[in-house]
């Protein structure tokens, strides 16, 4: 049985781990981590970047990588905390964005401003119990090669934006978009999608 399994296993040991990773009421890993465990376990790719004034809450249970040349601008919050967050090749996460994984991000993708990407999300179904207290929930996001997601989107858990996508300034993406797809709304609904066959960008009718 791994070292992983043990702690699993037993309460009293996941809790004293727990609060020698976090504080207690804490998202932010302790020092240490961040200093000496987190550089040994996650991947950062070359010429990779995370700009000085970037909260990076990322633990050791769960991956975080950063591909070859992509950039983490200031401001934005990176939480591992509930599920892997990857990171491909020659991406841009904009200005003051917050991804909480499991979030999924391809290779030549643009975050602008202030995108929000959350794959957790908290249960309300008893009623008697505070929201804050009852479990948490989580589905995956996944951003797919070459799409561009404009400033202020939301993107909620579960969620798979397709390759070349474009999402509009503002959107609230509850559904999944299909590849080569403009959309946008609240909720984000296709306005225009790619046709192979005549090479151009053709508006979609929604009833």
């Amino acid at each position: 049985m791994g070292i992983a399994s043990v702690i699993k296993g037993n309460a009293k040991l996941k809790k004293l781990v727990h609060w020698m990773l976090i504080p207690s009421g804490e998202a932010r890993p302790r020092l240490w981590v961040q200093l000496i465990v987190n550089p040994l376990l996650h991947k950062y790719g070359k010429g990779a970047k995370i700009r000085r004034r970037t909260r990076i809450d990322v633990l050791p249970f769960n991956a975080f990588s950063l591909g070859k040349n992509s950039v983490i601008e200031d401001f934005c919050t990176i939480n591992n905390g509930v599920g892997d967050v990857v990171i491909g090749d020659n991406t841009l996460i904009g200005m003051g964005n917050v991804i909480i994984g499991p979030v999924s991000i391809g290779d030549n993708v643009i975050f602008a401003q202030n995108v929000v990407a959350s794959g957790l999300n908290h249960e309300y179904k008893d009623i008697n119990t505070p929201i804050v207290d009852q479990p948490v929930t989580t589905k995956p996001i996944v951003i797919e090669a070459d799409s561009w997601i404009a400033a202020n989107v939301v993107i909620t858990a579960g969620v798979t934006i397709g390759r070349h996508c474009v999402i509009a300034a503002g959107s609230v993406v509850t559904k999944s978009i299909p590849p080569y797809t403009v959309a946008g709304g609240n909720p984000a609904k296709p306005i225009k999608q790619y046709n192979h066959q005549t090479q151009e960008w053709e508006s979609v009718k929604n009833n």
